[in-house]
C-alpha cells in the first residue's frame, strides 16, 4: 500500500488491529490532519481537539514556527549522537536553563525517559552528596501517580493494569497518600535514607486531581528540612498548561494579576516533556542546579537521540511560541471561563458531579461508577458532535485543548459539551 494511497477509517482501524500490538484502546476516530485547535479525520470531518495528545500539543497542531524550525534543521543536520558536539544543543540548553532558572539541562526524548533520568540523578546525589549508604536510597512517591510505563516506574504504580504480570519490580520506593503533608513528614522522619520526593503538581492521569492550596509549598519546605530533593514531574502540567509556565510556579513567567499561587516553589529537579516540543518531535529534559547535576559524569547516562539537533531546534521554537503568544495567560483566562460556564450547568445536573482543574487542564466527574461505560459513551457522543476527549479512571473525562484556543472557540466547545451531557441526564 502506497503512503499516498487514501484509506478509510474502517480500513485504518483494521490495519492497526491486525498488525499492531493492542496496548491502547483508542476512540474510533482516524485522524489525518491537524491545524491549531482542530483535527480532521480521513473522511474530512472536523473536530475540536480537547486532549492535545495528553498536553503535548499546547502550541496547537502544526504550529508554523515549530514546524519551520523542524524542517529547516532536518534539511541541515539531523543526528550526530553525543559522540560529537552539534551547533544547536548548547543554544537550546542555554535558552531552556535561562527560561526555567536552572544551571544545567540533561536532554532526553520521552517523558518516561526523563523520569528515569531524574531518579538516577537523585540516587547518585544521595550517595555522593548526602552520604546515604550505596543501594539503600529511598524515593517517596504518591499513590495514584502516573510517571510513565517503564519497569522501574510501574514498580511504584498502584494501577493493576499497568503492573500485573510485569514483575519482578524495582525496589527503593515509598508510597504515600497524595496531598497529605502529614504522611510525607512521617515518612521523612522515620527513614534517614530518603533521597527524594517525586510528585506531580496535579495528578493528570488520576483524573486531574488538584492538591490543596499550600500542599506543594509545604512539601518543598519539608524536603528542605530533611535534606531531600523535591522532584517535580511537570511533563503534563508544564509549559503553560495550568495557566503558568510551570504548575510549581517558582519560575513563573505569567503576569502577577492572575498568579495566586505561592510565589516560590522551585523544584530541586524539574522534569519536562510533551509540550517542550509542541508535539512535533520527541523532546524531554531534566533540569537541576550544578550541586545536583554535577554528580553526572561521562558514561553515567546517555541517549543516542537525546539532544539531537532537530530536538534542540524544535525545543527552542516551542518555548518561543509559549512566550511570544502569551499562552500561559491565555490558558489561565480561558480555564477560569471554562470552569465557570460548566459549573453553571453542573449546578442543576444529575450526570456530572463536579468540574476541576487549573488553566486548561480540567476534568469533569461523571455521576456513575468507575466500572460503568458512561464516560466512554459520553466521549463517543462528543465525537459525533465534533469534539474529541477521552475518559480516565472510568468515570472522569479529561479536557485539555491546545492553548492557542480563543474565547469564541472555547464557548463553542462548552456548548458542545453541555449539549452532549444533556443527552445523558438521568
Amino acid at each position: 500500500m502506497s503512503v499516498l494511497e487514501k484509506i478509510t477509517s474502517e480500513d485504518a482501524i483494521a490495519l492497526e488491529d491486525k498488525y499492531g500490538a493492542h496496548n491502547y484502546h483508542p476512540l474510533p476516530v482516524v485522524l489525518s490532519r491537524g491545524e491549531g485547535v482542530f483535527v480532521w479525520d480521513v473522511e474530512g470531518k472536523k473536530y475540536y481537539d480537547f486532549l492535545s495528545a495528553y498536553s503535548a500539543v499546547n502550541q496547537g497542531h502544526c504550529h508554523p514556527k515549530i514546524v519551520g524550525a523542524m524542517v529547516n534543521q532536518a534539511q541541515t543536520l539531523t543526528l550526530t549522537s553525543r559522540a560529537f558536539y552539534n551547533d544547536v544543543l548548547g543554544k537550546f540548553e542555554k535558552y531552556a536553563t535561562a527560561t526555567f532558572k536552572f544551571d544545567k539541562l540533561l536532554p532526553m526524548n520521552t517523558g518516561a525517559e526523563a523520569v528515569e533520568t531524574a531518579l538516577k540523578i537523585c540516587r547518585k546525589w544521595a550517595y555522593e552528596k548526602k552520604g546515604i549508604p550505596e543501594n539503600q536510597a529511598q524515593i517517596i512517591v504518591c499513590e495514584n501517580n502516573f510517571h510513565g510505563r517503564t519497569t522501574t516506574i510501574i514498580s511504584f504504580s498502584n494501577d493493576p493494569v499497568a503492573r500485573k504480570n510485569f514483575g519482578p519490580f524495582t525496589e527503593g520506593f515509598i508510597k504515600i497518600e497524595y496531598d497529605n503533608l502529614q504522611a510525607l513528614e512521617e515518612s521523612l522522619k522515620s527513614n534517614s535514607n530518603v533521597a527524594g520526593f517525586l510528585v506531580e503538581p496535579i495528578q493528570g492521569e488520576a483524573g486531574v486531581y488538584v492538591p490543596s492550596e499550600g500542599y506543594l509549598a509545604g512539601a518543598k519546605a519539608l524536603c528542605e528540612k530533611y535534606d531531600v530533593l523535591f522532584i517535580a514531574d511537570e511533563v503534563q502540567t508544564g509549559i503553560a498548561r495550568t495557566g503558568r509556565l510551570l504548575a510549581t510556579c517558582g519560575n513563573c513567567s505569567c503576569s502577577d494579576k492572575h498568579c495566586s499561587a505561592t510565589p516560590e516553589i522551585k523544584p530541586d529537579i524539574l522534569i519536562l516533556g510533551k509540550a517542550l516540543s509542541g508535539g512535533a518531535y520527541p523532546v524531554s529534559a531534566v533540569l537541576a542546579n550544578d550541586n545536583i547535576m554535577g554528580v553526572i559524569r561521562p558514561g553515567n547516562h546517555g541517549s543516542t537521540f537525546g539532544g539531537n539537533p532537530i530536538a534542540a531546534a524544535v525545543g527552542m521554537a516551542a518555548l518561543d511560541v509559549i512566550k511570544d503568544e502569551e499562552l500561559a495567560q491565555n490558558a489561565f483566562e480561558l480555564g477560569e471561563l471554562f470552569r465557570s460556564e460548566l459549573g453553571k450547568f453542573i449546578e442543576g445536573s444529575t450526570i456530572v458531579n463536579a468540574v476541576r482543574g487549573k488553566g486548561l487542564l480540567n476534568a469533569i466527574l461523571i455521576n456513575d461508577t468507575e466500572e460503568s461505560s458512561t464516560a466512554w459513551d459520553i466521549c463517543m457522543s462528543l465525537k459525533e458532535n465534533g469534539l474529541l476527549a477521552k475518559p480516565t479512571h472510568g468515570n472522569i473525562i479529561r479536557f485539555a485543548p491546545p492553548l492557542v484556543m480563543n474565547e469564541e472557540q472555547l464557548l463553542d466547545c462548552v456548548s458542545i459539551i453541555i449539549k452532549t451531557l444533556k443527552q445523558f441526564e438521568k
